[in-house]
């Protein structure tokens, strides 16, 4: 029988209590906190916004949407101003006839497709929804040598089915992953599952160069958006609650017309009367009331002062979180000046030029890819077969100035200063500078040739102190 020797056991050395120096008072859980940070949890981005968290969110998103004024025209005008009108391509190589062209026909197209309609839908189920997905399909039926199409995908048809087969871990529900985290796969159902009698369940899955996804990633590692009204939801509710609850007190106080009451205590003399006794009362009418009886009315205390305070205090925190100032939310500036209603839209419209490189970018590059893909196979774009790459950028619409006395005079200051551009200053009203010059060239030529210029005279624009005015 063979024995083993127990090694010998090294003495560990005690382990001494430390003091924690620093602390933090939002690390620390106490009595009072305890109820408050009861929900806060360590899960990852694609696991806090699972498939039920997103659609139960979208579901509620979309209800408020469609009952609530107030964010179904909150949603309304961020789509207006960030899509407006319809972005426009400006090609930038050096053939000015050829960035004409092309110009022109990805206009034509974009227009016969609907382009600028899809990108507001688009901007508007990111809102609501989070997210949103459009198809990169061929329509035969369009007119024009390009038959590449947009179709536009709710959210609800991007998931992954039950096959009974595992998903892969870099799996995100209707997204599969590489190992580099990119998208290549996405699988699609073919029909909407909230279709009525669709129990089909049948989906296809399209490959990530025909999809367009655009979302906002709040968190390193999402992939999937969570609906930008998220965290004004509660206070929609709120808002509606405190609403209904002023209407119906003040609909409690119209439908007692006259009350009847007295002074006299429990047992004194006063002429007998059926407590909440019901009479009717004619028009116009005298009548004499039961001895130590008086006639009375309820008063009216609804709604409350605070009221309008309050809506408008609780309509700025919703508008928080999508960088909306309260004026646009409301649509309404009463009570603003000038100056403090061009200061809130600054934030504003700093946000919506990050929206709009955003969809540039996560978009339009995309879609106009897909274009010049499929022109560049026809004969009267095969020019573009020799070009690696096209040069190009994307104009929208610009912001209209409150004074534009001032601003033109501001402008012709820049301009003489040498501290802008015309590229930048057209850039600014949403405007080719290229093509602006062009038509304006037009116009002097044509004017010159009916003697509309011989005595032009130089104007200038005088601008007063806002105090002398």
């Amino acid at each position: 029988m063979k024995w083993f020797k127990r090694k010998k056991q090294v003495p560990r050395p005690t382990a001494l209590p430390v003091t924690l120096r620093a602390r933090y008072d939002a690390a620390q859980t106490t009595r009072e906190n305890i109820r408050h940070w009861a929900m806060a949890d360590a899960l990852s981005a694609d696991a806090a916004a699972s498939s039920e968290v997103r659609k139960k969110i979208r579901e509620r998103a979309r209800y408020e949407v469609a009952n609530n004024s107030y964010a179904k025209g909150i949603t309304l005008t961020l789509a207006d101003y960030c899509v407006g009108t319809g972005p426009r391509l400006q090609v930038l190589t050096e053939d000015n006839a050829f960035n004409n062209a092309i110009e022109e026909a990805f206009l034509q197209w974009s227009h016969q497709i609907g382009l600028p309609a899809k990108l507001r839908t688009m901007r508007m189920a990111k809102s609501t929804d989070g997210e949103a997905f459009a198809l990169l399909i061929g329509n035969p039926r369009l007119s024009g040598p390009v038959k590449l199409d947009v179709a536009l995908v709710e959210a609800d048809r991007v998931t992954t089915p039950w096959t009974g087969s595992p998903m892969a871990q870099t799996d995100v529900d209707g997204i599969r992953l590489d190992r580099h985290g990119n998208p290549v796969e996405y699988t699609i159902l073919n029909h909407h599952p909230g279709d009525v009698g669709n129990t089909s369940g049948d989906f296809r899955h399209v490959s990530a160069e025909s999809v367009v996804h655009w979302f906002r990633a709040d968190r390193p590692g999402q992939h999937r958006g969570i609906s930008e009204i998220t965290p004004a939801l509660p206070l929609f509710a709120q808002l509606r609650r405190y609403t209904l609850a002023v209407l119906g007190a003040a609909e409690t106080a119209a439908d007692f017309a006259a009350v009847l009451f007295t002074d006299a205590p429990a047992n004194g003399e006063a002429a007998a009367v059926e407590p909440m006794d019901v009479v009717e009362l004619e028009k116009r009418m005298a009548t004499v009331l039961p001895d130590g009886w008086k006639l009375g009315q309820i008063k009216a205390e609804q709604p409350a002062t605070a009221y309008a305070e309050f809506k408008r205090e609780l309509l700025n925190e919703i508008a928080r979180c999508l960088n909306i100032p309260l004026n646009i939310a409301l649509c309404n500036s009463a009570g603003y000046n000038y100056a403090s209603g061009r200061l809130d839209h600054q934030t504003f419209f700093r946000a919506i030029r990050v929206e709009q490189a955003d969809m540039a970018a996560a978009v339009l590059d995309k879609i106009l890819a897909a274009w010049v893909h499929e022109a560049m196979l026809t004969t009267e774009f095969s020019l573009l077969r020799s070009l690696k790459h096209l040069p190009h950028q994307w104009f929208f619409d610009g912001n209209e100035h409150v004074d534009p006395a001032k601003e033109a005079n501001a402008q012709k200051i820049r301009l003489e200063s040498n501290t802008t551009t015309l590229a930048t200053e057209f850039a600014r009203q949403g405007k080719d500078w290229e093509s602006e010059l062009h038509q304006r060239a037009k116009e002097k030529q044509l004017m010159t040739d009916l003697g509309l210029l011989g005595q032009e005279t130089a104007t200038s624009v005088l601008i007063e102190d806002e105090d002398e005015e």
